[in-house]
């Protein structure tokens, strides 16, 4: 019997199969489709210190082989999750929850993740880093690696509990990023969150997006995740959440051979709702075709051939 367990910075999960921040909500759409309690976890949707509505429609586009989103942080704010959506979730799913932080200032990074730490279900900070940052004119704290230093830093003071910093890829050099995060004190990374993209309606002329640019995730983004994956794995000494166009088993070993501990999958979910649970079904079948009893075997495999 092949064991699918993997451990991220202490925290063991069942199996690797994340669904995504930003694709799954806080479980509830989901817990009517099958039960949640054979993922490994699920990353909750990015949550800042007050109510969000995101942005204006449309903010949803297609792809040939992905999708466009600009939705924007749209999230009831951490008192409603504290209040409503965490006791929920309790009922949904008895396994390590990854709460996905977002914020626009240090303080609030700190704040967000400091309000979670007696919330035991949450058992790893997920910090989102493609935030802007107010103070320094919208740029995004994942931009250069003082910035995401800085996040990382502030965030380390304010929790026990294991941080992964969500890094972007829309940056020159990932590896210099990641090695910031680590120098401050992550204990793990999570990567990629989308590529900037955008399409244009050829009727009107105009963006397609309300917001004119939008995150392109969704298969178009595989091979580029799997060598960001790949080069940060060279770089630190971290365990990777891996991120990007995950579609189905095979892939899943694929990103966990450039150096994944475990996977989370975005816009699959949202194509397929079954998505996680038939890639979760397909994993033994995965494992035997490469040999191995135990899947976390198969983290950075590619590196040591």
């Amino acid at each position: 019997m092949v064991d699918l367990s993997v451990r991220l910075a202490g925290v063991t999960l069942k199996n690797p199969i994340i669904p995504a921040s930003g694709t799954f909500g806080y479980g509830r759409e989901f817990s009517s489709c099958y039960d949640l309690n054979i993922l490994g976890s699920f990353s909750w949707k990015g949550t800042t210190a007050g109510a969000r509505p995101g942005n204006p429609q449309p903010r949803i586009a297609e792809t040939a082989s992905g999708m466009l989103n600009a939705v924007g942080l749209q999230n009831p704010g951490m008192d409603a999750v504290l209040a409503e959506e965490v006791p929920n979730i309790g009922k949904l799913f008895q396994g390590p929850v990854i709460a996905n932080i977002c914020g626009f200032s240090l303080e609030e990074y700190a704040e967000n993740c400091r309000r979670l730490e007696d919330v035991e279900q949450a058992a790893i900070l997920e910090v989102n880093i493609s935030c802007p940052n107010v103070h320094a004119g919208g740029r995004n704290f994942g931009s250069d690696p003082r910035s995401a230093a800085a996040v990382t830093k502030a965030v380390r003071e304010a929790t026990k509990k294991p941080v992964f910093m969500k890094l972007s890829p829309n940056v020159t050099d990932i590896a210099e990023i990641a090695k910031a995060c680590a120098g401050e004190g992550a204990d793990g990374l999570c990567l990629i969150n989308t590529l900037l993209g955008m399409r244009i309606d050829l009727k009107t002329k105009r963006p397609l997006l309300a917001n004119r640019t939008g995150g392109l995730s969704g298969p178009a983004v595989f091979p580029v995740a799997l060598r960001m994956v790949w080069d940060v794995y060279e770089a630190v000494d971290l365990p990777i959440i891996g991120c990007g166009g995950v579609s189905s088993g095979s892939d899943a070993a694929e990103m966990m051979l450039a150096g994944a501990s475990a996977v989370e999958v975005g816009a699959a979910n949202l194509r397929d709702p079954w998505a996680c649970k038939k890639i979760i079904e397909d994993l033994p079948g995965v494992c035997r075709r490469l040999g191995v009893d135990k899947i976390s075997e198969l983290t950075g495999g590619a590196h040591h051939g």
